[in-house]
This record gives C-alpha cells, structure tokens and sequence, in this order.
C-alpha cells in the first residue's frame, strides 16, 4: 500500500469510527426517550383514573349531604354539597383536558355531564323542597325514581370511562415493556457495533504497520518504520479508549435512567397510601356513627367506596413489593429451597386450618442464591397453588427438584389457566382469572419472574383448564 493512499485512508477510517459511535449514540437516546415518554402516558392514565374515580366520589358526597340535610334539616350538613357545587365543573374540565386526545372518552364525558348536571338539579330541587315544603315533600321527590335511574345510568356512563382508561392501560403497560427491551437492544447492539469498529480500526492499524515494515526494511528504512509503528499504536489506544468511555457512559446514563424510573414508580404507590388511609379512616367513621341516618343505599355506597379503597391498599402494597424486589441487592448464599419451601407450607397451614389439603415435599441440590428472595418466590408460587385450589374439596399441591427438567417444579390440581394466554402469565396486572373467582393484585407472578431473572435463572408454566397448573424454575 504506497504512503499516499495509507494517508487518505487514515482520516477515512477515523470518521467512519466516529459516525458510527454518533449513530449507536442517537439510536441509544431516542430509544430510551421512547421509554420516557411510554412512562409519561402510562402516569397520564392513571391520572384519569384518578379524575373517574374523584369524578363519581364529588357526586356520592353530594348526594349524601343533601340527604343528611332532608333528614336533619340542618344548613351545616349541606356544607360538603355546597363544595361540590363549586369543584365538580373544574373536576369535569381536569378530566375533559386530560382526555382531549380520545374521542371515545370525550363522548363519554358528554354524556356524564348532561347526567351529572341533571343529577345536581334534582338535588337542587330536592334542597328547595326541603325548605318550602317540609320532610314529607323533599322525601316524596327524592322517591320519585328519577335519581335512582339517573344514578345508574351516570354509573354505567363512568364504567363504560373506566374500561377505556384500563384498556389503555393495559396498552401503555405493554408498550413501556417493549420500549425497556428495544432500549437494551440499543445499547447492547451500540456496544457491539462499537466493539467491531475498534476491531476493525485496530486490524486496519496493524496490516498497516505490517505493510510500512515490509516495505521500509526492503528500503533500508526500519527505524523510520519503527516509529510510524509506535505512532499508529498511540492512536489506536487512544480510540480505543474514547470508545471504550463513550461504552461506559452510555451504560451509566440507562443505568441511571432505569433507576429513575424506579424510584418514580416506588414514590408514587408510596404517596399513595396516606390519602388511602384517610379515605379508609373516614368512610368507616361515616358508616358506623351515621348509620341511622345513612339509607340502605347510602351504606352500600360506603361500602363500595371502602372496598374500593382496601382494594387500592392491596395494588400498591403489590407494586412496593415488587419494586423492592427490584430494587433489594441479592445477596447470595447455599441455599436449601425444599427447606425454605416447608417453612412456607407451615404458615399456610397455618393460615388456612379448615382446608383440607396435602403438601409433598422433595429435597433438591442446594443452589447459590437469596435465601430472602427465594422465600419471596415460594411465597407466591406455592400461596397461588393453595389459592386456586380453594374449591376443590381436596387439594394436592407438590414441590420439589424435577430431574428431567432440571429445574425446580410447584405442582397443583387447581384451577389451572388456558396456555393459549401463557405469555400474559408473569405480566403485572395480567390476570387469568377474574377477582370475583380468585381474590389477588395481579402482582405476584411478576414478582416472581423477577426474582428469577435477578438470579440469571428463567420461568415457564404448563397447564389445562380445571386440571391444575405445573410451574417449573431454576436459579441460574
């Protein structure tokens, strides 16, 4: 290769390498700025959620203030109805803007908000009644009917807005999945693109250096070849260098990224509990001190309201957990998992007395793991077992080490799930089965499978239909 095209080659190479960590940078950002904004939607549905929810809570505290005012007659008890005279507009309008980009919710809001402002009518009405007319004449239009149906229609109108928040929901769920595995895909594939154009770079230098050696010695030149030589490898460290820190930065800006991303989602189900509990605190202090004055009806919506709540509680009580199981540094130790799963079965023994059920335990080879961590998994595993067993008259649940699989097994003659929806099986809020079947959050299978990829290990299942499920796993 003659000196004049070596030198034309040299700037050549140096810009390719470095349009190529240009490139792997701008497709590692944009992948995680996908991931960010799959986040901000997945926040801005849960925000409508949110409105829903203080949308139907505004019109039920109405409601319920101006019939402890009809029955009290006292001005103090329409305090909380006067409130929501003033705040439901701006509430309507939060969930109007919130929604502006789906036509469906738009709809739906329309037609709440003619229900709901002939609702508040009524109650108007009812107020004025009250105070004209006496307890006889108020109780004779709130009798009518015509709340009543209202009431269920404007219920109706908000499930109808709740089942398309949940199905978006569900979307937005899936596409921050898809966004986190494109984005590792991006730094990885960025790694390796980087890796190969420092291989390259280094043959390119060293077939160079050989080239000028053979042909410097065949001139008499060595030691002017020596020193070019010394110089490419110089530069060749020094690429590599700025590759190999371009490679560590890029690793710790999504490092850092997913810990935001973390600490966001452990935040937010944090916060979230002390207005749970004053919620919690304050329906359970309504229904018991004014259960004379609150109607059948009445109670029944404190009920809801307070089953709704707890239920709440129990999704971010969930959500802490698995959050913390991301979050928890696995510390790893011999570990006797057959051991560990007895402890388990005794507390479920324990917690269900009246069960008639059989645990079988097999001993397995101890592995190197989480002891903590492990129990978590059993926890979960062997509690769905008991759980989706509960109406058999008998049940059979087995663990232990399955030699052919080579893998951990938890055996059960349950329920079972339909394999054809398999791979939603160890997705967050995924469930199989409805609440009204089998009680749970949702999150237990995904704390699983997250305690199993923390260990390098994996997780797969097998079932039929009312004949039991098999879930099999191993620990790296």
């Amino acid at each position: 290769m003659s000196t004049r095209s070596s030198r034309s080659v040299v700037p050549l190479a140096l810009f390719a390498a470095i349009l190529v960590v240009a490139l792997n940078t701008w497709f590692a950002v944009a992948a995680v700025e996908e991931l960010v904004q799959s986040e901000t939607w997945l926040a801005h549905t849960w925000e409508v959620v949110g409105q829903e929810e203080q949308l139907m809570a505004n019109i039920t505290m109405a409601e319920s203030a101006v019939r402890g005012y009809v029955n009290s007659d006292r001005e103090d008890t329409l305090k909380d109805y006067y409130v929501v005279q003033r705040s439901l507009p701006g509430v309507i309008e939060r969930f109007r803007a919130l929604t502006m980009d789906n036509s469906v919710q738009q709809t739906n809001l329309a037609e709440a908000e003619t229900l709901i402002k002939s609702r508040m009518a009524m109650l108007q009405d009812i107020v004025n009644v009250r105070k004209s007319a006496g307890l006889d004449g108020a109780q004779e239009l709130a009798k009518s009917g015509r709340g009543t149906t209202e009431m269920t229609k404007l219920r109706n109108v908000i499930d109808l807005m709740d089942a398309e928040e949940r199905r978006l929901l569900a979307n937005r769920a899936s596409e921050v999945r898809s966004n986190g595995q494109r984005s590792l895909f991006a730094i990885a594939l960025a790694c390796v693109l980087d890796l190969l154009m420092i291989g390259f770079v280094t043959y390119y230098f060293l077939q160079e250096r050989h080239a000028r050696e053979a042909s410097e010695r065949q001139a008499g030149e060595l030691a002017l070849a020596n020193a070019a030589a010394k110089k490419n490898a110089e530069e060749v460290q020094v690429l590599n260098a700025e590759l190999e820190q371009r490679v560590r930065d890029r690793t710790s800006e999504l490092e850092a990224t997913n810990r935001e991303l973390e600490a966001f989602s452990y935040s937010v189900s944090h916060d979230l509990r002390a207005p749970l509990r004053t919620i919690d605190g304050f329906s359970l202090a309504l229904y018991e001190d004014y259960a004379d004055v609150v109607d059948a009806v009445g109670q029944d919506y404190i009920r809801r309201v307070r089953t709704g709540v707890q239920r709440m509680g129990q999704l971010i009580d969930a959500l802490l957990q698995l959050s913390r199981i991301t979050r928890a540094e696995v510390t790893r130790e011999e570990t006797d998992v057959a051991k560990i799963a007895e402890t388990v079965v005794a507390a479920l023994k324990e917690e269900n007395p009246k069960r008639d059920m059989t645990f079988t335990i097999t001993p397995g080879p101890a592995v190197f793991a989480d002891p903590k961590l492990v129990q978590v998994a059993l926890e979960n595993l062997l509690g769905n077992a008991v759980k989706f067993t509960a109406r058999l008259t008998h049940a059979d649940v087995s663990f232990g080490w399955d030699q052919e699989q080579k893998a951990w097994r938890v055996q059960d003659n349950g329920a079972g799930f339909d394999m054809h929806y398999a791979d939603r099986l160890f997705n967050a809020f995924n469930r199989l089965h409805g609440d009204k079947d089998f009680k749970g959050s949702g999150i237990g299978l995904a704390t699983v499978a997250r305690v199993i990829r923390r260990h390098g290990g994996r997780i797969w299942a097998d079932s039929e239909v009312d004949h039991g499920a098999t879930f099999w796993f191993t620990l790296g």
